[in-house]
């Protein structure tokens, strides 16, 4: 355990920093969760005084949770799934303490699962209304320098717009996919981040997985399925078939429920971030019969598993425009997850009966909300803007249906250099001027 400043040096400004304090202001503690190694710990560590690391402590941790409890405050209590009675230890110290604030910080890269752990082992309380839980993802263009920000999600929300001229390279933008949000691949070269990229999965297979009860190479396949199915709402029938096609029965292989449990493994680990299905009435049964989308948690653990890295998604400009849309919709949700007001699931897509379908609908808790489509150049900025159209006529000018208009709409482009009002609410926004 540490004392005193334990802020690291070289830390990048994130995104979620301010939801960090506002939290801290409100919650006994908070919890920091998502993908490994997108930056957890040192954003703890930048809000924090003193810190136990669990995994350095584990048989002491696991005798006496407790003592990971110990430390000024705010404490980071860094893993702290690797012993999850320790969730409970911080919620009675939340509970024992009336009108404490911001006493803790815990961090973890998965929830935990029951399998594989015994049923004590779980929390026996999910921390409602004591801890606050914020949701972290691998860095967004802006935060890692890479987007200027002179667009702000939360801007266009108020009705703030100004065009900009914008960096346009190819090249650039197919590296940064590839590269990805990773702090540590920040100023390295796109070579040496795709290997940490593709060491990130071999981990996850080799070790993750098994120590979760699943096997590595099911998994691998899987992941392999989702990565040629980015953005899809890809039904477990042709996930299996993706995963065993050559054999005459795949499902003999593995069964549509095994699938699903591997999935939810994906998604407790936050490797596999689901979108959800948007209708604008809250209250509607479509909301939750709508399959989700399913996105990796970084665009370059999609151009990782596919084994492709700049030169060949040069070449297939199809597959990096699924890439593109893998790493828009990382950005959208760093900076959605910023409003202070938005819903309790800040980004869903839209798709009706007719088969039109609309990427990503951001909404707020007030019943404001914007759409978004997602195109990798400007060649297909004329049809995104068509989707968009069509959405608004189909929802708003139908007085059966009394859908409010929505506040915004707008193309997010890769490969373009102004930002642009296309008519009156409607926007071409590179996605290297965006920010939050």
């Amino acid at each position: 355990m540490a004392a005193g400043s334990i802020a690291p040096e070289g830390y990048l400004p994130r995104v979620v920093d301010e939801q960090v304090e506002r939290y801290l202001s409100i919650f006994g503690a908070i919890e920091i969760a998502g993908t490994k190694w997108c930056g957890k710990t040192w954003c703890a560590l930048r809000h924090g005084a003193s810190v136990s690391y669990v995994d350095d402590d584990i048989d002491l941790a696991r005798a006496d949770p407790s003592l990971m409890t110990l430390g000024e405050a705010p404490h980071v209590i860094d893993e702290w799934q690797l012993v999850p009675r320790i969730w409970d230890a911080v919620r009675r110290s939340v509970d024992k303490g009336r009108r404490v604030r911001g006493s803790w910080i815990l961090t973890g890269s998965s929830t935990p699962l029951s399998r594989g752990r015994g049923a004590g082992d779980a929390p026996s309380h999910s921390g409602a209304g004591r801890i606050g839980r914020i949701r972290m993802h691998p860095m967004s263009l802006v935060e890692s320098g890479d987007s200027t920000g002179a667009i702000s999600l939360a801007g266009l929300f108020r009705g703030e717009f100004e065009p900009c001229a914008v960096p346009s390279d190819t090249r650039e933008l197919v590296e940064l996919a590839c590269r990805g949000g990773w702090p540590e691949a920040v100023g390295m070269d796109v070579s040496s981040a795709q290997t940490l990229a593709r060491e990130y999965l071999r981990l996850f297979f080799t070790e993750s997985a098994p120590a979760s009860g699943r096997d590595g190479e099911t998994t691998s396949r899987l992941v392999a399925s989702l990565a040629r199915n980015l953005g899809q709402a890809t039904t477990y029938k042709t996930i299996v078939r993706d995963m065993y096609g050559d054999e005459e029965d795949p499902r003999s292989l593995i069964s549509e429920e095994t699938v699903a449990s591997y999935l939810a493994l994906l998604k407790a680990s936050y490797l596999v971030e689901e979108v959800p299905g948007w209708v604008p009435q809250a209250r509607s049964r479509k909301r939750l019969a709508t399959k989700p989308k399913r996105y990796l948690a970084d665009p370059s653990l999609a151009a990782a598993q596919l084994g492709m890295g700049p030169e060949a998604l040069l070449r297939d400009w199809q597959t990096f425009g699924l890439i593109f849309e893998g790493m828009c919709m990382r950005d959208l949700m760093v900076y959605a997850r910023a409003l202070s007001d938005v819903g309790f699931e800040p980004v869903r897509y839209y798709r009706d009966d007719a088969g039109l379908e609309v990427d990503a609908v951001v909404e707020l808790a007030d019943g404001r909300w914007a759409a978004f489509e997602f195109k990798a150049s400007e060649d297909g900025v004329d049809a995104g803007l068509a989707s968009l159209a069509r959405m608004r006529r189909k929802l708003c000018e139908n007085p059966r249906a009394r859908v409010r208009e929505p506040e915004f709409m707008a193309v997010l482009v890769g490969v373009s250099r102004y930002a642009r009002e296309a008519s009156p609410g409607t926007y071409v926004i590179p996605i290297r001027c965006l920010g939050a």
